[in-house]
């Protein structure tokens, strides 16, 4: 059984690994284990075998019939023996059936009309009374009458019943059944329903009601056998859509432990977390190793069918799962996380990728699709959940730290006692630990655009790209006027180049948090204020920001809803090519500061971009920066969810 170590994610990869891990049911995988069968089992496959034997010496003895025995097949048996359930079919409503009363449609009208006539002479006023009059009018009209008579034959039969549940989820396998026993029919009865049976409307029709009844159908009926509670359960497996569970093993036992999203088993209901497989298709897995179990099913096609012990566990009411969209802040490959519970059901990942959660239910292992990947992905695959990533980073950072303060210690120091670095301290701040953010899609109003902010290291070209865009589309695009505590000069008009405005104001809308940026430069004060960038969006502009990275929080913070664009340099031989053109010689240490720049903002500050650009040619970084910012007025992007409530 997997242990609860396991299932925390902290265990030794190296001991016991395989005997503990879980197995998808119809992924391909390594050979291991053997095969022991106890003496329930015998006697489990012993009475199938005699029942077997039955049903094809009663079958036999029917087969010279012509006409549709009830009892030719077990499933037609079984839907003779159910009482009926279903809702009657009012076209075959006959002499042996009285019909249903209800109210007459014309009695109905005629009694709307009477209270319509009396409404018209109580009333007082001119208008009121031609109104009622146009509605009289409409109501005599034979249109009318015809609407209201075929209204009230449906609502009739809207009232009625419906089925509690499917009869049967093999619909297309009865009708294969019927037209065999009918081959040798030559009855025109028989000749007639063989020919409709065939037609590919019914054969469409009862493999959309197979579709449809397999998710409701509920499994076969539990019955004590040999001492033991069992349940047999059918599931189709097909090319395209996988089984989607995976089984683990107790000690000879193969369990489900888990139900995959987008399966056959997760769309039937059938199986749950927790039952034991005891055979499948009357073999015998009680003492394989999962592996073994694998292999079985992966030879098996078509009707599988299943013996099982019912999970002793209480099975929790079924609820409508909420799928939440969110953006990965780190990069995940499953074939080196030594805690997946099972590898091959590990969902791959990149930095920026955004995921669609569809379950939650183990909270330390999502079910997740990659969005854009959904039709190559026909199972839901496992990514870490949030807390349990939070904590084994925490963890990691621990023993890092840890070890830089080991670092410069005497070689011959005594050495201590380990403390164990899964003892954390309650104080831990999981959330300052980027792991996922959860987004939603926003498409911005063609009124209200969003500020693009352009960030990057000093030489990077990111001002350049700006002030570009500002040359060539002045209707477009526009900058914030800052705010500044100097005084203007002669050709400086308050509002134009700069918000003049006193020191004790600016420091005043300083520590209101009005301004995105600031800064001081030769004892004045500089800002640029969120007023400013919501006034140029309140214009139907764009407002183009050239910011500092620490200042991209505060941006974040308003209801402004910025799109960060990231300037990276190229590599250190292009950069001096392209600053040479510019008339600049820069140190070769200067170079490599700008390269290292640019990989500490990346590092620390990438969750905060919406796209990044290298600016290896100027006009072709142009180009797709222009391409960028037109795709925010034709496709919805993602947002943080915040940002939308």
């Amino acid at each position: 059984m997997i242990s609860s170590s396991l299932m925390n994610g902290f265990t030794n990869p190296g001991q016991g690994d395989t005997n503990h891990r879980e197995r998808a049911v119809d992924c391909p995988g390594d050979q291991q284990g053997g095969d022991k069968k106890s003496s329930q089992m015998e006697r489990i496959q012993h009475y199938q075998e005699e029942l077997r034997k039955r049903r094809e010496e009663e079958g036999g003895s029917r087969a010279r019939h012509h006409e549709v025995d009830p009892n030719a097949s077990l499933r037609l048996k079984k839907l003779s023996q159910n009482p009926k359930v279903g809702i009657d079919n009012p076209t075959f409503d006959g002499k042996e059936k009285p019909p249903e009363h209800g109210p007459d449609p014309a009695a109905e009208l005629e009694e709307m009309l009477q209270a319509l006539r009396w409404a018209q002479r109580c009333l007082t006023d001119t208008q009121s009374q031609q109104d009622v009059a146009l509605v009289l009018q409409l109501l005599s009209k034979e249109e009318f009458r015809t609407a209201h008579s075929v209204h009230s034959a449906v609502s009739r039969q809207m009232r009625r019943a419906g089925p509690t549940s499917p009869l049967t989820a093999q619909a297309q396998g009865l009708c294969q059944e019927v037209q065999r026993i009918l081959q040798s029919s030559h009855q025109k009865e028989g000749l007639e329903l063989r020919a409709l049976l065939t037609t590919p409307h019914v054969q469409a029709l009862m493999q959309a009601h197979d579709g449809i009844a397999v998710q409701e159908v509920e499994a076969e009926p539990e019955v004590q056998y040999l001492g033991e509670t069992v349940k047999l359960v059918r599931l189709e497996k097909t090319l395209d859509t996988p089984l989607g569970a995976t089984v683990r093993n107790d000690m000879e036992s193969v369990v489900v432990s888990r139900v995959v999203k987008g399966g056959v088993a997760e769309r039937s209901g059938l199986l749950t977390e927790g039952d034991e497989i005891l055979e499948i298709n009357g073999i015998p897995v009680r003492g394989k190793h999962i592996n073994d179990v694998h292999d079985l099913i992966q030879q098996m096609h078509g009707t599988l069918t299943f013996l099982l012990i019912p999970s002793s566990q209480s099975k929790p009411a079924p609820h409508r799962q909420t799928v939440i969209h969110i953006r990965a802040h780190f990069d995940y490959d499953p074939s080196e996380d030594p805690f997946v519970p099972c590898r091959e059901l590990g969902l791959s990942f990149q930095k920026g990728d955004i995921l669609h959660i569809i379950s939650q239910d183990d909270p330390n292992w999502w079910q997740a699709y990659r969005d854009g990947d959904e039709d190559n992905q026909p199972l839901a695959g496992l990514v870490p959940g949030k807390s349990f990533q939070q904590q084994r980073e925490t963890l990691k950072k621990t023993v890092v730290d840890k070890g830089r303060e080991n670092q410069g210690k005497l070689w011959y120091a005594k050495k201590t006692r380990k403390k164990s670095p899964y003892n954390l301290n309650r104080n831990t701040d999981y959330e300052d630990i980027l792991t996922y953010e959860e987004m939603a899609l926003y498409h911005q109003p063609a009124s209200r655009k969003r500020p693009i902010a352009l960030i990057g290291p000093p030489n990077s070209g990111h001002d350049s790209l700006r002030r570009r865009l500002l040359a060539i589309e002045p209707d477009k695009f526009a900058s914030a006027v800052p705010h500044t505590t100097r005084s203007p000069r002669i050709h400086e008009r308050n509002g134009r180049e700069y918000h003049f405005v006193s020191h004790g104001a600016f420091e005043a809308d300083l520590a209101a948090a009005k301004f995105v940026e600031s800064g001081e430069f030769e004892k004045n004060l500089y800002g640029t204020s969120t007023d400013s960038v919501r006034h140029v969006v309140n214009t139907g502009r764009i407002c183009l920001l050239s910011l500092h990275t620490r200042s991209l929080r505060v941006l974040r913070s308003t209801n402004l809803k910025p799109y960060v664009i990231f300037i990276a340099p190229p590599s250190q031989e292009r950069l001096r090519t392209l600053l040479a053109t510019e008339g600049k010689t820069p140190k070769p240490e200067e170079l490599k500061e700008v390269i290292e720049k640019a990989r500490e903002m990346e590092q620390s500050y990438s969750h905060l971009f919406d796209a990044a650009i290298v600016n290896g040619d100027p006009d072709t970084a142009f180009r797709e920066l222009r391409r960028l910012i037109e795709k925010l007025d034709t496709e919805p992007q993602w947002v943080p969810t915040s940002w939308l409530c």
